[in-house]
């Protein structure tokens, strides 16, 4: 009778085994049938991307503002929220790049752009504390397998407006304005001299550096001896510093509607900072696609692509480096056709520009 019984208890606890089995299984391919979380749905709706700005600021009107909106148009193009899957920190001083970088990290951010090679140092240290997160530095090379450096050549498009530069002066002087005397503002400061030289080589350049990227004062007192001493062009690649530049060049505009003088913006569109009344000062700009480097990276890297450990290289066959032609009144068609063939030359490959003092030299001695 106690085994019979023993039997029945049995048999009603191996079916409802059974029967718990079948809802569980039910249960599982409910879930994938109604499309529950993936690998996708997750890298889509819970990725982050962060960026850490040099000390030119987000709203510098140049080179970090551009990446500011590439991240901005990353978050739009997915319907993300600034704060939640994307943001950034703005950085004060030299010594704020590691602590900001690290702030983003223990913030869970699955990707991190340091805007600027100062931020080198922070973001080669970060990688190797923190291997499972993803970083991108724009404008340096980290040689680590989960960074992806980010690279311009800014050369090339600085040769165009050189050329330009060249073709407007009245007074045969320009000028260049660099934010600190480095690796990579050379690459703007050679290739503007080369384009320029290449059209008129007795033309007069006066170049000179604030040493920093936010000091628009240092930038407006640079510009004023500049045009004072006859420069009637001035091409900056000094971030913040070259608002002061913009304000120098408004202010004498403003004084004397007669005199013809120019700024050449740098990174953006600059045009809008040449506005003054009815007339603007911006003759060109040459335009570096930063925003577009870091909306492609963010994307490669949420849909798994990352490229960490390479070194991507933007240039004008990439239309990643260009010219401004908003200025249509200044830059007349004449300046745009003698752009446009030495950009095809450059593009071809039949003309490599220049990027440092040294190359610049033998090519201006050679013309």
């Amino acid at each position: 009778m106690k085994n019979r019984k023993f039997l029945v208890l049995f048999a009603l606890i191996l079916s409802l085994g059974f029967i718990l089995a079948a809802c569980g299984n039910s249960d599982d391919e409910s879930s994938k049938d109604s499309g529950g979380s993936s690998d996708g749905d997750k890298k889509s709706g819970d990725y982050k991307v962060g960026m850490v700005t040099d000390v030119g600021g987000v709203d510098d009107k140049s080179f970090n503002q551009s990446a500011w909106e590439g991240l901005q148009a990353w978050g739009k193009e997915h319907d993300f929220e600034k704060g939640k899957q994307f943001d950034y920190i703005q950085s004060n001083e030299d010594a704020d790049y590691m602590p900001n970088v690290t702030r983003l990290v223990r913030q869970d951010y699955n990707l991190i752009f340091g805007i600027g090679y100062k931020l080198n140092d922070g973001i080669n240290k970060s990688a190797e504390q923190y291997p499972d997160t993803n970083f991108a530095i724009v404008d340096s090379v980290v040689d680590q397998p989960n960074v992806a450096s980010i690279t311009f050549k800014e050369h090339q498009g600085s040769f165009l407006v050189g050329v330009a530069a060249a073709k407007k002066t009245k007074t045969n002087k320009i000028g260049f304005v660099g934010g600190t005397d480095s690796e990579l503002i050379n690459k703007f400061e050679s290739g503007y001299i080369a384009g320029a030289k290449s059209v008129n080589p007795d033309i007069k350049i006066d170049v000179q550096y604030a040493g920093a990227f936010d000091a628009p004062d240092d930038g407006k007192l640079i510009a004023a001896n500049m045009y004072n001493n006859g420069v009637d062009v001035i091409y900056h690649s000094s971030g913040a510093t070259g608002n002061g530049v913009f304000a120098q060049a408004k202010d004498i505009k403003q004084n004397d509607p007669e005199r013809e003088i120019w700024v050449i913006g740098v990174d953006r569109d600059q045009y809008d900072e040449g506005q003054i009344g009815d007339y603007n000062i911006t003759l060109t700009s040459m335009v570096k696609r930063v925003d577009i480097a870091v909306q492609d990276v963010s994307n490669k890297a949420m849909n798994g692509e990352f490229p960490g450990g390479k070194v991507l290289e933007y240039g004008l066959k990439d239309d990643a480096v260009a010219y401004a032609k908003t200025n249509k009144e200044a830059l007349t068609d004449e300046i745009v056709k003698a752009i446009e063939k030495w950009k095809e030359k450059i593009v071809s490959g039949e003309l490599e520009v220049p990027k440092t003092r040294e190359e610049t030299k033998a090519y201006v001695d050679a013309l």
